[in-house]
């Protein structure tokens, strides 16, 4: 008998779009323009919030994004920022809540990734990495903080690796994520009181430009799953949007890993 796994498959169909839960709200999602940020952007859409988003270079996929926002009838914002510079961030958050009168969904998705052995990380790459992965994170919520009322939410997307580092390498990546973690328990103690929840999410290995399922990594990072797959983006976004809506008012300081059974 054969030893070797099968690999599975993601559903055929798409994941349908809630109806109309956040009517009517506004959110930033960062990092919006490709992967799970722009399938978060137009899922938030679909369920009936203005969405800006930022994104650092590609302007032809911003826009693509834009119109797939607009074609669920919601407004858009793309919104051009460097996620290390500290005060585009704040800039970021600002502008998004002063075009659509309000803000009340924060997603910090944008990252970077790194994998490499710890003694050939450089000095510019950890602080890049702090930069966007952990200090653009708190600085968003920070200012999102300032604009939102009762009922605002802020998720943030971690990752698998926070839980779980099966291979050498992802020290300097496992620590920014893993570091949203504390940012998220503290932070929901100090929002708790107004209303306002904060939560991370944990994806698993997702199909994205970044890190296709089709790779030369693809069979074995989905071997680490349960499912043997990877997710398509929309199945993270999903979470994202149940947290954003009226299912999410109970939740708050915690992680919820999307991740196919990896950390199991």
């Amino acid at each position: 008998m054969s030893n070797s796994r099968q690999r599975a498959t993601p559903p055929d169909r798409r994941l349908e779009p809630m109806s109309n839960e956040i009517e009517n709200k506004a959110a930033l999602v960062t990092g919006g323009s490709r992967g799970i940020g722009a399938a978060v952007a137009v899922r938030l859409a679909q369920a009936g919030a203005d969405v800006a988003f930022t994104y650092q270079s590609n302007a032809e996929a911003a826009g693509r994004v834009v119109e797939k926002i607009k074609q669920a009838g919601r407004r858009a914002l793309a919104i051009k920022a460097d996620g290390t510079d500290a005060a585009a961030v704040v800039a970021s958050v600002d502008e998004a809540a002063a075009t659509f009168g309000r803000l009340d969904i924060l997603v910090n998705n944008a990252a970077t990734f790194v994998l490499a052995p710890i003694d050939q990380i450089g000095a510019d790459e950890l602080e890049r990495t702090i930069a966007l992965n952990v200090r653009a994170p708190f600085l968003a919520a920070q200012a999102a903080a300032r604009h939102m009322t009762e009922g605002g939410r802020i998720v943030s997307i971690g990752s698998n690796v926070a839980e779980h580092a099966p291979f050498p390498g992802l020290s300097l990546y496992s620590m920014s994520k893993t570091a949203l973690v504390g940012m998220t328990k503290g932070l929901a103690r100090d929002l708790g009181a107004r209303g306002i929840t904060v939560n991370v999410v944990h994806p698993g290995p997702t199909d994205t430009d970044m890190n296709p399922a089709d790779g030369p990594n693809g069979e074995t990072f989905a071997a680490f799953t349960a499912l043997n797959r990877y997710a398509q983006p929309d199945e993270i976004a999903a979470v994202v949007a149940h947290l954003a809506g009226p299912g999410g008012a109970y939740v708050s300081g915690t992680t919820i890993s999307v991740d196919g059974g990896f950390a199991a």
